[in-house]
């Protein structure tokens, strides 16, 4: 990243976060969908909504949905902010 100026970098680092957060509203929207498909199949084959396995694949898949925000909103929040770009130059000095 030696010929990259300041500006090269930010725009860089903001192309990858928008990418992150496409990312996770594309995963959201797909679990809605999916998870209203899944939902209406069971109330067509008789099962009432009060029924708790009509949840599990929302609820399982809703969890993961949400370490998934975590990642993308959050990202700072369990190994801290700036963590990456310390882990790489530590590692750098290794391979020196």
């Amino acid at each position: 990243m030696e010929n990259y100026n300041e500006n090269d970098l930010r725009y860089i680092r903001a192309k990858e976060r928008v990418k992150k957060i496409k990312g996770f509203y594309i995963h959201a929207t797909v679990f809605v969908l999916v998870n209203l498909f899944i939902i209406a199949g069971n109330r067509q084959s008789g099962e009432t909504l009060t029924d708790m396995d009509n949840y599990w694949t929302a609820i399982i898949w809703g969890i993961v949905l949400a370490a998934h925000g975590i990642t993308v909103f959050f990202p700072n929040i369990f190994l801290g902010k700036d963590w990456e770009e310390k882990k790489i130059k530590e590692l750098m000095d290794q391979f020196k």
